[in-house]
């Protein structure tokens, strides 16, 4: 990704969105990005939704098993409370969040913040997931990562479900979903 120079010395804010299916390498992203961050001396907070426990309760963690510390919260507002005087900001499952996320990112970016948000862009029923959309609308960079279908080989854009119970929202790994490829999602629907 090639950053622009500022030679007004005014700091820039701007949004980067990391999406794709279950199992893509997402969070493990979000956090390398972070730690190339903190490696350069800025200062960085991370946030994830407070429903989100499924490897630990404060830490964001990769199904590699990566982690980096962040700030559970239970709405997207608390983010500009606890995001003052920063130069980054990281949300991870920005899927889980509130309508007001894609509106705290502007805020964070006006404020010359660089905001790194990573989350799926669909749900198991291949249809675009919470503020993902928005988000995704609204960033000034896009990274759309695949995971390995586990039926055929082939790169997966999609998380299949592998049961239909429950509401939208049912956390879970390799137990209740697997990443497929569109032929794959499709056949077994």
């Amino acid at each position: 990704m090639f950053i622009e120079p500022n030679i007004s010395g005014e700091r820039r804010g701007f949004i980067e969105v990391i999406c794709g299916s279950m199992f893509s390498g997402k969070t493990e992203e979000l956090i390398r990005r972070l730690k190339r961050a903190r490696i350069a001396n800025l200062k960085v907070e991370i946030f994830k939704p407070k429903i989100d426990v499924r490897y630990d309760e404060l830490q964001i963690v990769s199904h590699d098993e990566n982690a980096i510390v962040s700030t559970p919260i239970d709405n997207s507002q608390t983010i500009l409370l606890l995001a003052s005087d920063v130069d980054v900001v990281g949300i991870d499952e920005a899927q889980f969040f509130d309508d007001q996320l894609p509106d705290v990112c502007d805020q964070l970016a006006l404020r010359g913040i660089r905001v790194i948000i990573a989350g799926l862009d669909m749900d198991y029923t291949a249809r675009p997931f919470g503020q993902m959309p928005n988000l995704l609308a609204k960033a000034d960079f896009i990274t759309k990562l695949h995971a390995i279908c586990v039926q055929c080989g082939n790169i997966a854009n999609y998380s299949y479900r592998k049961t239909m119970e429950g509401s939208q929202i049912l956390l879970g790994e390799k137990d209740l979903y697997e990443p497929r490829c569109r032929k794959c999602y499709y056949e077994k629907r």
